[in-house]
């Protein structure tokens, strides 16, 4: 895989030229899991800044996944039986598993949002294994996922899920765990080394005491007990003083704004533009600054800052398409989005298991750093594993329905798609929308129309120009297609 210079010199200024296609697409890539030919072409003539702030507008306004029956459950709710038990809380993991791989693929940006701060503010399910943890930690991403950081940082640590993940039941006044102090610098808010210290963490850890349970019945949210608070003066960031849980959220912003909006923005950037922040080829630090700025100058609102990255001409610079690789779940949602081809539950449950295979599990990240993206996502291992789960998908959306794959076809050239005597262009056509810049050269895309014209190549048709996508087995053509490309480097891009 090509490593990727971050050589981007654009500025944070609007860009103003309608989208073209090109660009359209590389809006729908980075803003969601990607999206329809139809989605596509009609945002192809928008501007920028009225596209992004719809879609960010849609993100703002889209409901959370509604509560499950069992949302509120404790132990006492699941049978005796601890096999009965146990098959009941897998199929509601399950269950909610594939509800929440449905938002990914209905919700565009707030679930882009939503899975992005589930790799930051990072819980394991396998740790606390509560359903209702997992039910309420997620509907907290998605209720904050555009909008307060503040309010984000502050509710997000209250979580059940968090407080068992990062040892806050166990942080009693006299007793301080230092675990979830350390990582609200560490890895929520500051960065690591980033202008704290250890007292100040051993200090914090004191102030954010009393969220504990108390041998009640296990699965039951938190709350706070007054015996098991620190009520001794703690000196925090240099403020002295009897600190409790908001008061550290209030001293923390108060005191580090500057190193908060830099950490998170970066991250953003990395995340939305490029991997690579640190190039001295472009201009990313300057984009940062001016992402962090408009972080502050919003009172930590998180979508101003992203209106202003999407509508920027560094987002829509050349060398900022197709230059992300693909997590596991970005390689197959962007499939399905891409090709409009049907999908169900069980097509989104399949997503799920694949995902794990190669890396990906989801509400469960490696560790409390989260998966660590971009070239991390390719070993050999994991390369195969892209390569044969994409190639099963592919035949499953086959086997279901032939027709689809003609269709797509068709829709992929446009208005003249049945008409099109010349199969390179239908090939083509295929391939730049699927690929974020197409193929890398010449070469690459003839092997690609060699694949495509294969099963025609002795019917006589291609050499009298009677050759179009409404004869009766060119669903086979896209099929083929589809399978060489899903190995081709490109097709592991965003």
């Amino acid at each position: 895989m090509e490593y990727f210079i971050n050589c981007n010199s654009s500025t944070l200024a609007p860009y103003t030229t309608p989208l073209d296609e090109l660009r359209a697409a590389h809006l729908y890539r980075r803003l969601g899991f990607s999206a329809s030919v139809d989605t596509i072409n009609a945002a192809v003539g928008q501007t920028a800044g009225a596209l992004v702030d719809n879609l960010v507008d849609q993100a703002l306004a889209a409901p959370p996944i509604p509560a499950p029956t069992w949302a509120d459950w404790t132990n006492d709710d699941y049978p005796e039986d601890d096999d009965l038990a146990g098959q009941m809380r897998r199929a509601q993991r399950e269950e909610f598993a594939i509800a929440y791989g449905n938002a990914l693929l209905d919700n565009g940006l707030r679930d882009r949002m939503s899975f992005f701060w589930s790799n930051h503010f990072v819980t394991e399910i396998d740790v606390y294994n509560c359903n209702s943890f997992l039910y309420y930690y997620i509907n907290n991403l998605q209720r904050n996922a555009l909008g307060n950081f503040r309010t984000f940082v502050s509710e997000i640590g209250l979580t059940s899920a968090m407080l068992y993940y990062l040892d806050g039941v166990r942080n009693r006044g006299n007793n301080p765990n230092e675990n979830y102090a350390r990582e609200l610098y560490e890895l929520f808010t500051l960065g690591e080394g980033n202008n704290y210290t250890e007292e100040d963490i051993i200090e914090t850890s004191k102030a954010i005491s009393g969220y504990t349970n108390n041998g009640e019945v296990g699965c039951t949210q938190v709350t706070f007990d007054p015996a098991d608070f620190n009520t001794e003066n703690k000196t925090i960031f240099g403020q002295t003083g009897n600190w409790d849980y908001d008061d550290v959220i209030n001293i923390l912003f108060t005191e580090r704004p500057n190193e908060i909006a830099w950490f998170i923005c970066k991250k953003l950037y990395e995340f939305f533009v490029h991997p690579d922040s640190d190039d001295d080829m472009g201009n990313a630090q300057t984009i940062i600054n001016g992402m962090a700025a408009t972080f502050i100058a919003s009172n930590f609102e998180i979508a101003p800052v992203l209106r202003e990255l999407f509508k920027s001409q560094h987002f829509f610079d050349e060398n900022a398409i197709g230059v992300i690789i693909k997590s596991p779940f970005d390689l197959y949602l962007h499939m399905i989005k891409e090709t409009s081809f049907s999908y169900d539950d069980s097509t989104v449950a399949s997503v799920v298991d694949a995902s794990s295979l190669i890396g990906q599990t989801m509400f469960d990240p490696f560790d409390v750093a989260g998966w660590q993206r971009d070239r991390q996502w390719i070993n050999t291992n994991f390369i195969i594993g892209r390569w044969l789960t994409s190639e099963m998908f592919i035949q499953r959306f086959y086997q279901a329905d032939q027709e689809q794959f003609k269709q797509f076809g068709i829709a992929a050239v446009g208005p003249t798609g049945s008409t099109e005597n010349d199969p390179d262009v239908v090939a083509k056509a295929i391939v730049d929308q699927l690929l974020p810049k197409g193929l890398l050269t010449d070469a690459d895309y003839e092997r690609a129309y060699v694949v495509f014209r294969e099963p025609y190549l002795d019917s006589g048709y291609y050499e009298t120009n009677s050759w179009n996508m409404t004869l009766e087995n060119t669903h086979v053509q896209v099929y083929l297609l589809l399978l060489h490309l899903s190995r081709e480097p490109e097709f592991q891009l965003k």
